[in-house]
């Protein structure tokens, strides 16, 4: 909100009873349930590689989302909402979006591609013409692009960003020392000790994992260092680089001139991987640099989007037309 910066953030994470959408918790308090609940709830997360995975949670997790926001007066307002989306979404992904926030009282529904609106929120003038490049890494998509006068020029969207992290941190933690771990522990190594790559003279951070023996089903604990986290996140990061030298390559001449000389701008949660600007910037041979405040660019861009109105397209308005 202007002048007030961000109202609410929370994980995508909805708690309801099986086999029913009745809702126990929302975001961070369905997120503490995740792997804790009893049998018969369940934590879930109903967008799942930046698109609706399940439509009936997504619109309960979004009307209880604006409800925490629209308090007083402004509960009996039906507001104008943008939404992020991933560069690489189907039509009918966008479709399933634009309906979800009619369906829990939008007036109007603007859509915005995530690494443009990161583009924004990082400072980064795109209506120039100029080209920007940016990487934004979020929790289920990456999202590479070229920009140049307010539009992509080149991109590339993959399926694989912090939530993908987790899941290679667990499964390496399974396979190395028969531990099976949850989401929450996998990221908390990812917080602590995880690393892209580690550089020379760098310390290898370690830390101590608790989770069931699959041997003998017990509890246990081993120690995790960075070093095995750089390795388990190894053909992940892989992809990610391949997929930004291919964005490079397919750009016009002109557009890769300015990125060499402007640099390539990390944004997202995701991109505060330690050492990740080092790691592209070795497979690129372009500059690197995390934007000042990865984490929040996004929604930072997506506020400033609402004033540019050269952006704004009514996706509401497309679909009654559709």
């Amino acid at each position: 909100m202007k002048g007030k910066g961000v109202l609410l953030r929370e994980p995508a994470v909805i708690a309801v009873v099986n086999g029913t959408t009745e809702v126990k918790a929302v975001g961070s308090d369905a997120y503490s349930m995740l792997g804790r609940t009893p049998g018969n709830i369940t934590a879930v997360r109903p967008m799942s590689e930046g698109v609706i995975a399940d439509y009936t949670l997504t619109e309960k997790l979004l009307q209880a989302f604006i409800r925490k926001v629209m308090t007083g007066p402004a509960r009996f307002f039906k507001p104008s909402i943008m939404v992020c989306i991933p560069s690489g979404i189907t039509t009918v992904e966008k479709r399933a979006v634009i309906q979800a926030v009619a369906e829990v009282g939008a007036r109007r529904t603007y859509l915005i591609e995530e690494v443009v609106a990161g583009a924004i929120g990082a400072g980064i003038d795109i209506l120039q013409p100029v080209g920007s490049m940016t990487v934004d890494i979020g929790g289920g998509t990456t999202d590479i692009a070229i920009i140049s006068l307010g539009g992509i020029v080149v991109s590339e969207s993959l399926r694989i960003a912090g939530n993908a992290f987790d899941n290679e941190i667990m499964r390496f933690v399974r396979n190395r020392f028969n531990l099976l771990i949850g989401d929450r522990t996998a990221e908390e190594i990812k917080r602590t000790v995880g690393a892209a790559v580690l550089l020379e003279g760098e310390d290898d951070l370690t830390i101590d994992v608790r989770g069931r023996d699959l041997i003998d089903g017990m509890p246990k604990t081993v120690t995790v260092a960075s070093s095995q986290v750089v390795e388990a996140l190894g053909s992940s990061l892989d992809r990610i680089g391949s997929a930004t030298r291919a964005v490079l390559e397919q750009a016009p001449p002109e557009l890769i001139s300015d990125v060499i000389e402007r640099g390539i701008v990390l944004t997202g949660g995701g991109s505060q991987l330690r050492n990740l600007d080092v790691y592209l910037q070795r497979i690129t041979g372009v500059p690197v640099m995390v934007a000042e405040d990865p984490s929040d660019c996004v929604v930072i861009g997506t506020s400033r989007a609402l004033e540019m109105s050269s952006l704004l397209v009514d996706a509401s308005s497309e679909l009654r037309r559709g």
